[in-house]
């Protein structure tokens, strides 16, 4: 009976001394999941930080490239323009020394629907010089496709198929890309309005006027 009675409070000892490791265990469990969750929103946060960097890089880019293709700079005398053709080259240069990447996790249906939006915005964008309005026009219908509100144009049901295909961050970089482009295309047309009202003004006043 003695004996029962010890071998009983054996059992009880020993399971509670297994129950107390276990909530020792589910503690730090605890604790680690934690400090992992606060890690992800600080590793969210990077990447966000991170990607906003690389937009900023793309968007600086394209605003040098459009300046030194403008119709104003193309109307400067040519001591101006080499002038200011360096000073771009030298900022061009500084900002392709930044190097930012954002690896976006794609499969091979992604990345192929990348590939071909990527294409079609360069396509335009390489015309912008020849027919910035019929480019214009484009660029809206693409952005277009990328906006979930109605847009007030008509839309590129073509490439919205093909964004829609991207990876979520990509399509957030391809619709961002085509805000900026439209931007640089408004501002060029803007100046090149400018420039003509003042060569009205000079030869109105070369004229007597």
């Amino acid at each position: 009976m003695a004996q029962a009675k010890i071998h009983q409070a054996k059992m009880t000892e020993a399971a509670k001394g297994k129950f107390c490791r276990s909530m020792s265990m589910a503690d730090r469990s605890g604790r680690l999941l934690e400090t992992l969750d606060q890690l992800e929103i600080r590793v969210e946060a990077l990447r966000e930080a991170a990607t906003s960097m690389e937009q900023e890089r793309e968007c600086l880019l394209d605003l040098i490239q459009s300046l030194k293709n403008s119709e104003e700079m193309r109307s400067i005398c040519d001591g101006e323009r080499e002038e200011l053709s360096l000073t771009a080259n030298r900022l061009l240069g500084r900002t392709l020394t930044v190097e930012i990447s954002v690896e976006t996790i794609r499969n091979s249906t992604q990345e192929d629907a990348l590939n071909k939006a990527t294409s079609l915005i360069d396509e335009i964008a390489a015309k912008l010089n020849d027919d910035m309005d019929s480019a214009r026009k484009r660029l809206m219908a693409l952005h277009a496709a990328c906006v979930t509100e109605a847009p007030p144009v008509p839309i590129d049901t073509k490439f919205q198929t093909i964004v829609i295909t991207c990876a979520l961050e990509d399509q957030k970089k391809i619709k961002k890309r085509l805000e900026t482009l439209i931007r640089n295309v408004d501002n060029a047309e803007k100046n090149i309005k400018m420039m003509d009202h003042q060569k009205v003004d000079y030869m109105d006043r070369a004229n007597g006027k």
